[in-house]
């Protein structure tokens, strides 16, 4: 009975002090300004790990998900890392000039052969020496040219610009020449709808920027995505198409927060309508809050390659993406809710100028995942 206890009071002390923990560490959370210091130590962390050889960022990836994950995830590394420092540049502009270089660079390894590998498996042919071709390699183009967008946004010089002008001009030829609006991100697949947004956040911030070029093509999908690819059960933009563009009746929570995250980029009021339904179909509040993978049936412990670890429900990947509409339309009460979550599961430690979740020493994507989230301002 006396060990019994001491472990009981062993554990009641360790829950008070990860209580005290996310206290403190949740203290500066609803403002740019309070959280400046943190979004800054974030940034610094994701730099050193992820502004390396390329053949050393795909080493920082899982070994366990295989070559085309460990391509997939170290592209959205880049890509996602790349936003955040766009989004910090605007948010506090004397990090602009810097904010640049770095894309710069980020843009230089994305460009790599060993990056482009996992495409260049998938399709049979390499995505930036097929630009005339009719394949798709819609997931790595488009992010590719969000990169660049995002350079640009903010100042970048014109020496990408021919690249940029090819990739978006392919991107739309195949989009417009495709029976369904839609391109898959491999062969033999189904259509993935987040996948597809990239491309079309790519084609609007290049509109953004080219006299409304483009334009057209963003504005018909969207209008499309209104009319012909609302699940009917929730309302929410379904989560995947087959390949003849029926609708999949499989919603799924991370691919809807993903979902609700780019068209803020695009169209900020269907967003809404999507990010309030999203809540309403999705939220979850005990024992954690966050975002349920599946809105129709529990999963209380599971693991899925795109939403990660589903534990009481909860999407790892889910709660991380809500984090961006959370952020873009001010709703700070859920938004906070949701970073007290990822400081619980999470636990961030800091030495030096430099601060990260322990996760991300499993998966650095969802750092940086987190951190474009975190910075989507309006």
């Amino acid at each position: 009975m006396k060990r019994h206890k001491i472990m009981i009071l062993a554990i009641l002390i360790l829950i008070l002090i990860k209580v005290i923990w996310v206290i403190w560490s949740c203290w500066g959370n609803g403002s740019f300004d309070k959280e400046k210091n943190e979004l800054i130590q974030r940034k610094n962390y994701l730099v050193n790990k992820i502004m390396v050889e390329p053949h050393q960022l795909l080493k920082e990836m899982p070994r366990g998900i295989g070559l085309q994950f460990q391509g997939e995830w170290a592209l959205y590394s880049c890509s996602m890392l790349t936003e955040a420092l766009s989004n910090l540049a605007e948010i506090y502009p004397e990090t602009k000039e810097d904010g640049v270089l770095k894309i710069d660079s980020l843009i230089q390894i994305v460009k790599s052969p060993e990056l482009r590998l996992y495409d260049k498996l998938r399709w049979g042919e390499d995505p930036l020496e097929s630009l005339d071709g009719d394949e798709s390699h819609v997931s790595y183009l488009s992010h590719l040219a969000w990169m660049i967008g995002n350079y640009k946004r903010i100042g970048g010089t014109d020496k990408y610009d021919n690249l940029y002008d090819s990739l978006c001009n392919t991107m739309n030829r195949r989009i417009i020449n495709s029976p369904q609006y839609n391109l898959p991100t491999y062969p033999n697949e189904p259509i993935y709808i987040p996948d597809m947004m990239v491309a079309i956040v790519a084609l609007s911030d290049y509109a953004k920027l080219n006299n409304a070029k483009y334009s057209d093509t963003v504005n018909t999908w969207i209008n499309r995505a209104k009319s012909d690819w609302l699940d009917e059960n929730t309302g929410l933009l379904v989560s995947f198409l087959d390949d003849n563009g029926k609708i999949n009746s499989q919603i799924k929570g991370s691919y809807s927060a993903l979902n609700c995250y780019y068209l803020t980029k695009i169209d900020p009021e269907f967003a809404r309508s999507q990010y309030d339904i999203l809540k309403s179909k999705f939220s979850q509040s005990l024992p954690l809050s966050g975002l349920k993978e599946y809105h129709d049936h529990s999963c209380w412990l599971g693991m899925d390659i795109d939403a990660g670890p589903i534990i009481l429900n909860l999407s790892a990947s889910g709660t991380a993406f809500a984090i961006g509409s959370a952020t873009y339309f001010g709703d700070n009460k859920f938004r906070n809710k949701l970073l007290r979550t990822a400081e619980i599961v999470g636990h961030t430690v800091k030495w030096n100028d430099c601060r990260h979740y322990l996760l991300a020493n499993l998966a650095l994507v969802g750092e940086a995942i987190t951190l474009a989230m975190r910075t989507n301002h309006k």
